[in-house]
């Protein structure tokens, strides 16, 4: 769980420093802390394919980064936060279209290599990854309508966001002990 935390940490750092359509210091802290957990990841000797989200996200908070410090009004204006949500489903989607979901690297480290070379380790990682692609495409849809319509409901689009990630890393964490009991028995 700590893993899914230090992954989304960029994320959780947006959220947090970007209200009121100010994206500015939200995505230069997000790019930042993004920056650091690739430094420290690729000492730690994690590959590529294991930090597909934290690419995804310097990538993303590089451009909006460079664009909330020389486009005036800051991008997005108050969707900010639905946009970045965005493009993590966008992320999940995408790693699931190229046959590769995002989260086979992660899942790799703490799975022996038996396992790995198994249809169902493929299987249970697409359905991981899915799930994850649902819940931030549901988060990015849910924080635009809110922003739209009640934009001052800020403990619904805390709801939202805190849904948005929690639901779908208690999915990972159970569904994997799912399939094994399953297979198990």
């Amino acid at each position: 769980m700590l893993r899914y935390v230090l992954t989304f940490l960029p994320w959780i750092a947006f959220a947090v420093l970007s209200t009121n359509g100010e994206a500015r210091f939200g995505a230069a802290a997000a790019l930042l802390v993004s920056l650091v957990l690739l430094a420290i990841d690729r000492r730690a000797g994690r590959g590529w394919d294991e930090m597909v989200i934290e690419l995804s996200s310097g990538v993303f908070f590089a451009g909006l980064t460079l664009a909330a410090f020389t486009v005036t009004p800051a991008p997005f204006g108050e969707y900010g936060p639905a946009v970045s949500v965005a493009w993590l489903a966008l992320t999940a989607w995408g790693s699931l279209a190229v046959r590769k979901p995002f989260t086979l690297g992660i899942a790799r480290r703490t799975t022996p290599a038996a396992v790995q070379a198994t249809p169902l380790f493929y299987r249970v990682n697409a359905v991981i990854t899915a799930v994850w692609a649902v819940g931030f495409t549901l988060n990015a849809v849910g924080l635009a309508l809110l922003l739209a319509f009640a934009p001052h409901a800020t403990v619904a689009i805390i709801a939202v966001k805190v849904c948005g990630f929690a639901l779908p890393a208690l999915f990972t964490i159970r569904y994997p002990q799912i399939v094994r009991a399953r297979y198990a028995a």
